[in-house]
């Protein structure tokens, strides 16, 4: 575990990771320790050789996990003992060889222009709650893209009405500045006036607080998202990312070139974008079948 601890520490204070990163990292290495404690014949993590990582994807397969999570815990695996071999713990990395399973390919879930057009303009928002800030919550993730973890924490001193942009802490420390509507920079100014009338007092720089004045939480914000997409669709996904996906795939329908999605997403490189031209590539088939006299 001096090992594990050392390596998460390394992930935090080096590398910059997010605390929900860190978090999977942490609980992917004790789930591999613990089967390595299992096992009749290693019990140090530094005892690990090839067949044993064998030994644990077909014990994940055996479990039913998705090719898709062993990979993510390949993954966390792969940085582990790299990092183990860079600081001399371990003279082979015992990953070498192993290759990530296959998976399918699973199209980005998204909810059509028509039904995000109702939910701005049509649905009635829970006078109960804080309806001001629960319309901003969801226009925000439209509008702009922005990961759960990004509007959780969007400071007021990082929104530029004047300029019509907002400032972006993304994965890795990453700063990117987005740019807003004029009616969604509205949306904010009536918000914050609101914080302002109704004496919310705090002493957090975030953007979006309880009403006791705290710093949203991820369980929070998921559970305002799903209650009002539940409302215009009933898609099985409506969580944060689906409106991220939806604003990715609006704007490429809509003209917008992949490159320049690329960084309004802050995605590190372009082959995490592409994987919207499916949906537009999807789209185009229909067009065409309805169109084409002989399609």
């Amino acid at each position: 575990m001096d090992h594990i601890l050392s390596f998460l520490k390394y992930i935090e204070f080096e590398k910059r990771y997010s605390k929900c990163t860190i978090e999977s990292y942490k609980t992917d290495l004790e789930q591999f320790f613990e089967f390595c404690k299992s096992g009749d014949t290693v019990a140090e993590l530094t005892e690990v050789e090839f067949n044993l990582i064998r030994q644990w994807i077909v014990h994940l397969i055996d479990k039913g996990v998705e090719n898709r999570s062993i990979n993510r815990k390949l993954s966390s695996l792969k940085s582990f003992y790299k990092y183990m071999q860079r600081q001399q713990w371990i003279t082979k990395n015992p990953l070498i060889g192993i290759e990530s399973l296959k998976v399918k390919k699973r199209l980005p879930v998204f909810v059509p222009e028509t039904k995000m057009d109702n939910l701005v303009h049509e649905v009635l928002w829970n006078v109960e709650n804080n309806p001001i800030r629960d319309k901003l919550i969801l226009e925000l993730f439209y509008c702009t893209g922005i990961r759960l973890s990004e509007l959780i924490n969007l400071k007021e001193k990082d929104i530029d009405l004047t300029n019509l942009s907002i400032k972006v802490i993304g994965k890795r420390n990453k700063e990117r500045i987005i740019p807003i509507s004029r009616e969604l920079s509205h949306s904010i100014n009536e918000y914050l006036n609101f914080k302002s009338s109704q004496g919310i007092k705090s002493e957090q720089p975030y953007l979006f607080i309880t009403e006791k004045g705290e710093k949203l939480y991820p369980k929070f914000v998921y559970r305002i998202v799903h209650e009002y997409l539940s409302i215009i669709t009933t898609q099985e996904k409506r969580s944060p990312h689906v409106l991220r996906h939806t604003f990715a795939t609006h704007m490429l329908n809509n003209g917008a070139g992949i490159n320049e999605i690329k960084e309004l997403l802050g995605h590190a490189n372009l082959a995490a974008t592409q994987v919207y031209t499916h949906n537009s590539f999807e789209k185009l088939k229909k067009i065409y079948k309805q169109a084409h006299p002989r399609a």
